[in-house]
């Protein structure tokens, strides 16, 4: 499970008690059809993944904004996130089952006292690495990939998919060691020992999802330009 936490010692604004809490999506399914199990369990850990990019940004954007910043700038974002993987969960399903209705309900979270709600109970641990708070407020940021693909042709929805998954895992794992290594190395450390690793394995599974693509319609060509990740 991806645990985060709000209380950040010099982010009183975001302490413990201020902490985004998610509807369990695991625990709302029904029985899943073993032909659907690894693509419900990857998208029920990216579920996680979001949640946890979404706690970190409330602890680092903390005093910025007006009224509305959380609202609009977090929770409204994470909504549309969470939606667009819910119904891959129920498509997956849906291919092999009756397809759950009314699981969009679930994709909208709160600001709440209350511990984060994991969404994939169930989900290998393997699959979930841990993200702790980013060092002296910095976080890794990339490119967005999804937004910028072409329709993907139902044949290749599945590997797609799987990919754009790991795009958001190497980005936490990248998080996650950027904390752990606070203090590490000289003053290239972060480039040398995580961006420039990060950025070899988004092109690697960037070039994945194009192949995936091309081998059903036109080969999306530039996607390379969004390997890249900053600080």
């Amino acid at each position: 499970m991806i645990a985060t936490t709000a209380g950040q010692t010099g982010q009183a604004s975001a302490a413990s008690a201020e902490q985004i809490t998610c509807p369990d999506v695991a625990g709302q399914l029904p029985a899943i059809p073993a032909q659907a199990q690894a693509e419900v369990q990857r998208n029920l850990a990216l579920l996680d993944t979001q949640l946890a990019e979404a706690n970190n940004r409330l602890v680092t954007s903390a005093g910025e904004g007006g009224a509305n910043f959380v609202q609009n700038a977090i929770l409204g974002p994470l909504k549309d996130k969470r939606a667009s993987t819910i119904d891959r969960i129920a498509i997956a399903i849906g291919r092999v089952a009756a397809k759950p209705q009314g699981l969009d309900a679930l994709a909208a979270c709160t600001l709440g006292g209350q511990p984060a709600a994991t969404t994939s109970a169930a989900a290998p641990a393997s699959t979930e690495p841990s993200v702790a708070e980013p060092a002296q407020g910095g976080l890794i940021t990339c490119p967005d990939v999804e937004s910028q693909l072409p329709a993907i042709p139902a044949q290749a929805q599945a590997e797609v998919q799987r990919n754009l998954a790991l795009l958001d895992t190497q980005l936490a794992e990248a998080n996650n060691r950027l904390v752990t290594s606070a203090g590490e190395g000289g003053a290239n450390f972060v480039q040398n020992a995580i961006l420039g690793p990060l950025e070899d394995k988004r092109v690697a599974t960037i070039n994945r999802i194009a192949t995936a693509i091309g081998r059903n319609a036109d080969k999306p060509q530039g996607l390379d330009a969004l390997a890249p990740c900053s600080l």
